[in-house]
């Protein structure tokens, strides 16, 4: 599976095998903190859907820094940002207020940061203020748009698939959190144009892995056609 590009291979199969045990490494802590800040979730004088705002008001910040061209203030943003994504969730459960409103402007305002974050992306890389470097002489602001596509097509997908009669469709390999967490680690390293071109691939790949599974539980593995 690998590749070369003027001389550089890319180790694919590396590369998909840590990004498997840095999310399960991810997952193992974000579950940690999660059971740590239980007890004290009652106490954030915030509700649920406060938090969530206030996450996507970080959120745009984030893509306004990296249209300023500022990717490190932008990955810091992002993380920061997901700290308000595990809050909702643990004051919501917490304090019994779970509601279905919630999850659609939980869902509603991941798709605008989605988007912002992108858009902020590709115009820091037009003005000339994000200096990123093509990619299989590919501009990364086309990775960054091929992205932009990928994320919004990963979670229609689903809800897609799950107003149809499926069930949670969770499978594939670039759900939102490690979209956002490649994003962050390529923008805190100096490798964005590598990370915008490695969620830009695993959305695509997630979006196929979706509709695979869409079709084997909507029509049965023995349909023989699409």
């Amino acid at each position: 599976m690998d590749s070369e590009y003027h001389g550089f291979r890319v180790p694919w199969q590396k590369i998909i095998s840590a990004r498997k045990e840095g999310i399960e490494i991810f997952n193992d802590l974000k579950n940690s903190v999660r059971e740590k800040i239980t007890p004290f979730a009652r106490l954030i004088p915030f509700s649920p859907n406060t938090l969530t705002l206030m996450g996507f008001v970080v959120s745009v910040a984030a893509g306004a820094v990296f249209a300023l061209g500022k990717p490190f203030e932008g990955g810091l943003l992002i993380l920061f940002s997901g700290v308000f994504d595990a809050l909702d969730g643990g004051v919501a459960r917490a304090k019994g207020i779970i509601t279905p409103f919630g999850g659609v402007l939980d869902s509603v305002c991941d798709r605008y940061s989605d988007g912002l974050m992108f858009l902020g992306i590709i115009a820091g890389a037009v003005n000339g203020k994000l200096a990123l470097p093509p990619i299989l002489e590919i501009d990364s602001w086309l990775w960054a748009g091929f992205a932009l596509i990928g994320s919004f097509l990963v979670s229609y997908t689903r809800a897609r698939a799950e107003s149809a009669g499926c069930r949670k469709l969770s499978v594939g390999v670039a759900e939102r959190t490690e979209r956002m967490l490649i994003l962050a680690f390529g923008a805190l390293t100096g490798l964005l144009s590598g990370a915008i071109m490695l969620i830009a691939v695993f959305s695509h790949i997630t979006i196929i892995q979706r509709v695979l599974r869409a079709k084997t539980l909507l029509n049965g593995p023995s349909d023989p056609g699409f």
